[in-house]
């Protein structure tokens, strides 16, 4: 198939950052972009839990029957399985999601780039991640054909993209309409017909900022990140005079640091305080109150608030940076 895909254009605007007070520290104002936010962590580190592309890794095989096995569209060189005509399904959680035509879902990956196409999954990772193969593809019901393309893998097999981004099938989902690989380490997400992340409730990853605010039935207003994860403060943490974190280590594979973000790319939550540091071991880390914030590796899906308490130390954050739920300090 010729490769065809939508560039979005991306428009520069000047934003001014409001300033911050001196008791944050050294880094204080200091926004994403001033930074190098590919530096949050390295290759298979902890701005993922793990290597970031789930269980299914070197030592699993696809399972038997499943996607990797060549069930289902088949399998093609190299690999990749193929898709045939591409449908849209409905599913209760997520909304509209894209499928192949036997009914897999297809997934994308945050490491990955859209705009030029590249894909990020190599090795272990495609394994556990089966590349879309490109061949055969067609553009089902609702679907615009303008959006699917292709990309040349290093080994020279060719894989689907959608609205720019790599398609894959997850090793797990064994069965049409699993949808096991959403939310894998915070960086898998089912692709809508759009190219986009398919979220809970049927939002798609347009409507969120890299942070913003939710309104969770228990807990009231907290922030959540770009993925729409519950994001956490850590009560042995410091803000004053300057941000501390004493998460590490072990510590950082269960809540993983989220990673800096433009002042001008939040919505809802306080400006003031809101800033990037860098950690002991050299990684920029996000805060909102001068307060560092993490996600939680316990947490599948956006919405959950598996952390919310963990040990007596780990709470969600409101807009304007307090715990929400922690006992009087």
């Amino acid at each position: 198939m010729k490769t065809t895909w939508r560039s979005a254009s991306l428009a520069a605007g000047t934003v001014a950052v409001l300033a911050l007070t001196a008791a944050c520290g050294s880094e204080s104002g200091t926004s994403a972009s001033s930074q190098n936010v590919g530096a949050t962590a390295p290759a298979g580190g902890i701005a993922g839990v793990g290597s970031g592309y789930g269980a299914a890794g070197a030592s699993q095989s696809p399972a038997p029957g499943g996607v990797g096995a060549g069930t289902g569209t088949g399998a093609q060189a190299g690999g990749a399985a193929g898709a045939g005509e591409l449908a849209v399904s409905a599913n209760g959680d997520l909304g509209k999601i894209l499928t192949d035509g036997a009914g897999k879902t297809l997934y994308r990956f945050d490491a990955d780039t859209a705009e030029p196409p590249k894909s990020n999954c190599e090795g272990d990772c495609a394994t556990a991640w089966p590349p879309v193969s490109a061949d055969d593809v067609s553009a089902g019901d609702g679907i615009d054909k303008s959006l699917l393309g292709e990309i040349t893998r290093s080994d020279g097999s060719k894989q689907l993209t959608v609205g720019g981004w790599p398609a894959y099938y997850y090793a797990k989902d064994a069965n049409a309409g699993d949808i096991s690989g959403q939310g894998v380490g915070n960086k898998w997400f089912a692709l809508t017909p759009e190219g986009k992340k398919a979220k809970a409730g049927g939002e798609s990853d347009a409507a969120l900022a890299g942070l913003s605010v939710r309104k969770d039935p228990n807990l009231g207003e907290i922030v959540v990140d770009k993925n729409g994860m519950t994001v956490y403060r850590f009560l042995k943490d410091k803000a004053w005079p300057k941000p501390v974190s004493n998460c590490n280590g072990a510590c950082l594979q269960k809540w993983p640091v989220v990673a800096p973000v433009e002042p001008n790319d939040t919505k809802g939550v306080q400006k003031k305080g809101l800033m990037s540091f860098t950690r002991g071991d050299g990684v920029k880390q996000q805060t909102v109150n001068c307060s560092p914030i993490y996600t939680f590796a316990g947490d599948k899906a956006p919405g959950d608030i598996n952390g919310q308490g963990v040990g007596g130390t780990w709470y969600a954050v409101a807009p304007d940076g307090k715990l929400v739920g922690a006992p009087a300090q």
